[in-house]
């Protein structure tokens, strides 16, 4: 559908599950999505331009649609400044929209953003970039649970030797966060703290809060066949292992649930 509304040379606005993309004449101006921040939290929170700045801009100039080119001429803004975070950020958001998505895409023609023209990207473009970073994600680890879920640390030491950045995000890990709430947060591009966090979940440093869960033994649960000490806590691998050996001797098919869960504690160590 993208590409057939770049032939047509089409106006609109394109809606997605996870984001929208604008067209002028068949290119893309703008996206948003609400799984990375905005360009007003990117300008912000960077300390490119105050917030006064921003709402004033909006006030002004927002029902022109022209507020990019309010900032650069009253001077809040460089016209080059301007141009290099509203491409990241129409990069990053353009990634999530163009995401896998069970439902259709709508079209509206003549819908325009009040941010007005900055500087257009063309659909060929835009695609080639998103395949470009989602074949970087599946290259850093091919498991895409923790791009949307609530992250925990594990119980693995941190390196002292860990990226600034990736030490950044794991400072926000809570347990509640995901990787767009962290990204909020920071005042992130989400397609960089996605490296992040997917970086730290291949060192076992970073995994799900669902995972976190599977992982806990049932109070249910038959004790492990070796007794252990008082004196030794239990570890994780050892009831995992109880519980893969006791489901071994009652069925012969294997427990994937369980095998995922013996896998994500030695993991964890």
């Amino acid at each position: 559908m993208l590409s057939r509304l770049a032939e047509e040379r089409a106006t609109g606005v394109l809606t997605r599950d996870r984001g929208v993309l604008y067209l002028v004449e068949g290119q893309v101006v703008h996206a948003e999505s609400p799984a990375t921040p905005g360009l007003d939290i990117l300008l912000t929170r960077r300390g490119a331009l105050g917030s006064d700045g921003w709402w004033e801009a909006v006030s002004e100039a927002g029902a022109e649609r022209r507020v990019g080119r309010f900032l650069v001429d009253s001077g809040r803004l460089a016209a080059g400044a301007l141009e290099l975070c509203h491409l990241g950020a129409l990069y990053d958001a353009a990634f999530f929209t163009l995401g896998a998505s069970s439902n259709p895409a709508r079209f509206r023609y003549g819908v325009a953003h009040w941010i007005g023209p900055v500087r257009p990207v063309t659909v060929d473009a835009v695609e080639r970039e998103t395949l470009r970073r989602r074949a970087l994600l599946h290259r850093i680890w091919p498991d895409a649970d923790t791009d949307t879920a609530e992250l925990v640390r594990t119980a693995r030491a941190v390196d002292v030797a860990l990226p600034p950045r990736q030490r950044t995000v794991l400072d926000q890990v809570d347990g509640e966060r995901t990787v767009s709430d962290i990204s909020r947060v920071l005042g992130r591009p989400g397609f960089h703290t996605l490296v992040d966090v997917r970086r730290l979940a291949a060192a076992g440093i970073v995994t799900t809060r669902a995972r976190t869960v599977e992982c806990r033994t049932p109070e249910t649960a038959v004790p492990p066949v070796h007794p252990v000490s008082p004196e030794s806590p239990e570890s994780p691998v050892s009831t995992v292992t109880a519980e893969a050996a006791q489901a071994a001797q009652a069925s012969a098919d294997p427990d994937v649930a369980l095998l995922r869960r013996l896998r994500d504690a030695l993991e964890a160590l």
